[in-house]
C-alpha cells in the first residue's frame, strides 16, 4: 500500500461563500482553517496547498461570548522601544477594519511559514454583505447550522 500525495494538478479549489452574522468567532475561524487548509478533503496533503477559497461576508456583526468583546485584547508593536499599541475587540470592531478580528484569528489557526501564508491568501473578508467575486459562483457554507453552539443571536 502506498500513501497519496496530491500532485498540483490533481487539486481543485472552490470558492465558498460564509455569512459571518451572529456567528461564534472561534468556531467560525475554526471552520474557515478548515476549509483553507484542505482538511476537509479525502486528497488531503500536508505539504501542499489544497484547500478552498473563503469568502466572508458581515464581518463586522460576528458575536464572541462571554466579556471577550470589552476584554480582548490585540497588541502590536511598532518597533520603536516602548512602542507597544493594544486595543480591545470592540475597538477593532467599530473601527474602520471590522474584518481584521477574522483575519487574525484565522491566521493564528493556520500553520507559520511559507505554507500557511499562501493558504491565507485564500481568504477573502468584507465588512458588508456585498462582495465583488459574483463571477467566482461560491458555493453558500452554513457555519451557523453546523452545530447549535456556533450562533449566538
Amino acid at each position: 500500500m502506498k500513501t497519496y500525495s496530491a500532485r498540483p494538478a490533481d487539486i481543485e479549489k472552490k470558492w465558498l461563500l460564509v455569512d459571518a452574522e451572529d456567528v461564534v468567532l472561534g468556531r467560525l475561524a475554526a471552520v474557515i482553517a478548515t476549509r483553507l487548509r484542505g482538511k476537509h478533503k479525502p486528497m488531503y496533503t500536508p505539504h501542499m496547498d489544497c484547500g478552498d477559497n473563503v469568502i466572508v461576508v458581515n464581518a463586522d456583526k460576528v458575536k464572541l461570548t462571554g466579556g471577550k468583546r470589552a476584554n480582548k485584547t490585540y497588541y502590536r508593536h511598532t518597533g520603536y522601544p516602548g512602542g507597544i499599541k493594544s486595543e480591545t475587540a470592540a475597538q477593532v470592531l467599530d473601527g474602520r477594519f471590522p474584518e481584521r478580528v477574522i483575519e487574525r484569528a484565522v491566521k493564528r489557526m493556520l500553520p507559520s511559514g511559507p505554507l500557511g501564508r499562501q493558504q491565507l491568501r485564500n481568504l477573502r473578508v468584507y465588512s458588508g454583505a456585498e462582495h465583488p467575486h459574483d463571477g467566482a459562483q461560491p458555493q453558500v457554507l452554513d457555519v451557523a447550522s453546523m452545530n447549535t453552539k456556533n450562533k449566538r443571536g
